[in-house]
Parts: C-alpha cells; structure tokens; sequence
C-alpha cells in the first residue's frame, strides 16, 4: 500500500519548481490547461452528437468542463473523509492537501482527461489504428514490436499523457508542465500496449506511448504508483483516478440523455421516467421532487431539473463507494469502476445504459459522422505517412509538397521512423472535426481556392 503522505507531489514536468505565487501549484495545473491549446480544440471536437447548428449539444470541451465541476465536488468531499479518518498518520502538509488541494486536482485532471481525443470521437481513434493494421505489409517492418503496439492500438488515453508532456519542436521542455499528481490522476490505463488485457482494468487500454515510458515511469515513482510488473511494464492505478472516472461516467452517462432530448431523438415522458426512476432509486421519497416539478411546464428546464438531481445522487453514490473500497483502492486491487459498482445493483442505472445504446449511441446521426469521420481521419494519414517515412533522398517532388503542410512543431527529422510517425499524429490526432473536415476536401480536390 501506498502511503497517503506519498501520494501527491508539486514537481512538474520539464523540472520547473514551485514558485510562491497567489495560486497554488495545482489551481495553476487548471489555470494551464484552460487557456492552453490542445483544451481549446476540445470546442469543436465531437462528443456524441455532430454539431446540429442552431440546437446547441455537448462537444468535448463543454463536456469537460462540467466533469472538472463534478470532479471538484468528489475531490471536496473525498479529500474531507480521508484527512478526518486518517488524521493519525497523515503529515501536516498532508492534511492541508487532502482537506483543500485535493479538489484542485481532481478538477484540473478532468478538466484535461480528453485532451488526447482526436476528432471524430471513438471512430478517429479506430482511423488512425486500423491506417497501421491495413497497412502492415508496408509499415510493420519500419518499427520495433512495443512501437507498432502504441499504432495499431491508438489510443486517446495515451495520446493525452503525450499532448500534456511532450515537447515538441521549438518549444519549451516538458510540454503544458502539469504536476505529476494532475497527470496521474488521468491515467485510467497504467500500463504500455503490449500489455493491454481485457479483464484488468488498468490494462483495459494503454496509457503511454513508448515515447512517454520514461516520463511516466519518472511520474509513477514520484507519486507512489505501486508497479505491478515490470516487463512489459505495467502499474495499479493511483487512487485518485477512480474520483476522475466516476465524474467522467456520471456525465456522460447522463448528458448524453439531456442531449438527445433536446435534439428530438429521446421523447421528454421516456428521459423523466428514466430520470424519475433513478432519482427514487437513491431515495424513495421522492415528493419535494415531484412538487418542484409541477411548478416547471418547459420541457427542457423538467429535464435539466431532474438531471442536476441525477447527477447529484450519483457523486453521493460514488463517494459512497470510493469510502467502501477504499482500501482495495489504495492496495490497487479493485477491479471495477465505482460507476459499474453501482450499474451493476441498480436497474434504473442499466436501463439508462441500455436505451442510451438503443436510442442515442445507434441513431443515424451519430453512425453517419463517425463513417465519416474514419474516412477524413484514415486519408489524411494516408496522404503524410507514406511521404514522412521516406528517407529525404528518396522524396519525390508530392511528398515534399505533402510534407510542406505540417506545422514545423511536428516534425522531427533527425528522430527514428517511430518518432516522425509521432509528429504526424500529433498533428492529425489534434485537429478539430472542421479542420480535419477542410483539409481533407482541399487535399482531395474537393474544394480548391484560397483560405486563410
């Protein structure tokens, strides 16, 4: 077990130290990320919905604002149980960041924990991996086994420890210099893609690139990750993640809902009952609900009504077993997200889950922008890979011309293939759905003229 007293740190990323400053160290991780660029992009990337004009939806950048004001809350609340349970063996500086630092962090690691998204959702994940996997003949052969493991399994997760901590060409070291405690606190999916097992939920997925395996280890020990093997590497999850997941699956699951009923997609009678249902599933006394209810007649403001209650039955629920468990927590030994803890005994949490996937997940709307968005995201790989792979010598005049569109923070021409492969992604991997959207029409002849 991990000692409470080790598991947060003020050092950063790029070795810069802490300043006495107005803010503390981890409000300056969310000054950062808000006003750095890769969270700016978030506005117009897909969450669920393509962005419908005039009927205004959740895109990733809403979407984790309003995970950072749940995650804050669990962070309070989280941070006020442990310094009061465990006050005999916590050092002062302890009590002080578990009682009023701890819902800094977890704000600011849900403020970033979709910074490595591509555009598109899930399916400019699947674009990129499946661009490697149907290209295997050609590519296979230019990378190590650990490298062409981080390709043909692209993740987001990863993509985020790499947006956060690389430096790219030009630029100052150590990327947007979060501390390692918001960065850990992100890492759903501790373990390197060699290791990836369905099953394990650290291993669910992979959480670092072979370029960010150094920084994450540096990370991992600095805050008290426990390891649970070492080739390939592969860590438990710190604790606080859990609180960052629960915010992330208590809004999606729910907004989703919110969103589809403003589009007309999910009828207001089903999003109440399913609400409704939830609500008195945490507490059978449901009249004060029901009474504020009759004096609201405007469809969407019963279901924001309903969903701020929903959502906040669900932060309760969630502390509730963050508390239970959390000594498997801290052991690294719970295997199961708080969320589906709590799915698993409660119907009204499955029947939502059940009718998002029937209703929302499966709609038209949704099937037709991810289709769309695999073909954009797997073209513009197509049209820089093959140029970038190619030694300088062996150029013909369309790769120069192909590479002449990559911003010269993306290229890294004395790197290994792996790494100028990285650059490309970096670049695709953060456009927003338009840019990629009016690069790929420009590249393919589809509109020609002059923008700016």
């Amino acid at each position: 077990m991990t000692s409470l007293n080790h598991l947060f740190t003020n050092q950063r990323t790029g070795n810069h130290s802490a300043q006495a400053v107005s803010r503390t160290d981890f409000q300056r991780d969310f000054d950062r990320i808000i006003f750095s660029s890769a969270f700016r992009r978030l506005q117009n990337k897909t969450q669920v919905f393509p962005l419908p004009g005039s009927v205004f939806v959740h895109n990733r950048l809403t979407h984790s604002l309003e995970v950072s004001s749940v995650g804050r809350s669990l962070g309070s609340l989280a941070g006020e149980f442990i310094s009061d349970n465990f006050s005999s063996v916590l050092h002062e500086n302890s009590k002080q960041f578990y009682q009023h630092q701890l819902s800094n962090v977890i704000a600011a690691a849900c403020l970033c924990h979709d910074v490595g998204n591509p555009a598109f959702g899930h399916s400019g994940e699947d674009a990129i991996a499946s661009y490697f996997e149907k290209n295997e003949s050609d590519l296979k052969q230019k990378f190590n086994e650990k490298e062409w493991a981080d390709l043909i399994n692209f993740e987001g997760n990863a993509n985020g420890i790499r947006v956060l901590t690389n430096q790219q060409t030009g630029k100052d070291l150590g990327g947007t210099q979060l501390t390692f405690t918001t960065l850990a606190s992100i890492a759903k999916y501790p373990c390197e893609a060699v290791a990836k097992k369905k099953g394990f939920i650290n291993r669910k997925k992979f959480g670092f690139f072979q370029t960010e395996k150094d920084t994450f280890q540096e990370i991992a020990k600095s805050v008290g990750i426990l390891e649970e093997n070492s080739e390939p590497l592969i860590f438990k999850r710190h604790p606080f993640v859990w609180l960052v997941e629960a915010a992330d699956d208590i809004c999606y699951n729910i907004i989703d809902m919110e969103d589809a009923h403003r589009l007309g997609i999910v009828s207001t009678s089903d999003c109440e009952n399913l609400f409704f249902d939830l609500i008195k599933s945490e507490n059978p006394n449901t009249k004060r609900v029901e009474d504020k209810l009759t004096l609201i007649t405007n469809a969407n403001e019963r279901i924001s009504y309903l969903r701020a209650k929903v959502i906040n039955a669900l932060i309760n629920h969630s502390l509730h077993l963050f508390k239970t468990n959390f000594n498997d927590i801290l052991n690294g030994n719970l295997n199961e997200s708080l969320l589906d803890i709590y799915k698993n005994k409660n119907p009204s949490l499955q029947e939502i889950e059940s009718f998002s996937i029937e209703k929302i997940y499966n709609h038209k709307a949704v099937i037709e922008i991810e289709n769309a968005g695999y073909n954009v995201m797997y073209e513009l790989l197509h049209h820089f890979i093959p140029s970038i792979l190619k030694p300088k010598e062996a150029q013909k005049s369309y790769d120069k011309m192909a590479l002449k569109l990559l911003p010269k923070q993306f290229v890294y021409d004395k790197g290994t293939d792996y790494e100028k492969v990285m650059g490309v992604l970096d670049f695709v991997s953060g456009m927003t759905d338009n840019f990629a959207t009016d690069l790929y029409r420009k590249i393919k002849g589809i509109d020609i003229g002059m923008t700016m």
